[in-house]
């Protein structure tokens, strides 16, 4: 089966295509654009597909990071696979930026994993030794997720973990997508629906004062 992944929830935008048969890579493209991921990203499909030397018609299932990490990325992402896939008529997954980071982390122990949420806040989870979930998605204080990661019994992993021991954080917050490809593989499509994973609500709100009162 060839998959499609996807990531955009991060600063980075970046696509892929994976052979689950060889367990390869076949093509990848992208950059760490920072913002401008509605305008690149099929540029960055296409340019994945030119490298494996297929066409979207080969694709099999599409998987995409759903977060948390990036609101308007994350938006734009999930949307993006979720038109390819009721245009290709495949399946499509959706998968954890944090489980993506646990799993290249995974060495036979537990594990946490933070990430910068910025605002003096972090996003967290924690994994078991065989990288199954071992608590939900959740965002806490610095105060507080340093003490939740003290007393965690495994290792502390992901970009936030030096931010926690008092450090500053690692630069970047980008996962790798060809862990992207690999999980979005194993992954039940009917459990891991391509759907955004918000642990905070949007920057932007209404401005009730300039409402247009209906007729």
């Amino acid at each position: 089966m060839i998959v499609l992944a996807i990531d955009t929830a991060g600063t980075g935008c970046y696509a892929a295509l994976y052979d689950t048969d060889q367990d390869t890579i076949l093509g990848a493209a992208g950059a760490d654009i920072g913002r401008g991921h509605a305008e690149q990203l099929m540029d960055f499909v296409d340019a994945a597909l030119d490298a494996a030397g297929m066409t979207l018609q080969d694709i099999g299932r599409i998987a995409v990071t759903v977060g948390p990490g990036s609101f308007t990325g994350i938006r734009v992402g999930v949307a993006a696979a979720r038109g390819l896939s009721l245009a290709l008529g495949v399946p499509a997954v959706g998968v954890s930026t944090l489980a993506a980071i646990a799993a290249d982390h995974q060495t036979g122990s537990p594990v946490m994993v933070a990430m910068d949420a910025k605002r003096d806040e972090v996003y967290w989870q924690r994994f078991a030794a065989d990288g199954s979930a071992a608590s939900t998605p959740a965002i806490a204080s610095l105060d507080e997720a340093r003490g939740i990661a003290a007393g965690h019994d495994g290792e502390l992993v992901g970009f936030a973990a030096a931010l926690l021991r008092d450090g500053a954080p690692q630069a970047g917050d980008g996962v790798s997508i060809a862990t992207v490809a690999r999980l979005g593989a194993s992954l039940d499509p009917q459990a891991h629906l391509p759907k955004p994973l918000y642990l905070r609500g949007p920057d932007a709100k209404p401005q009730a004062g300039f409402a247009i009162r209906r007729a």
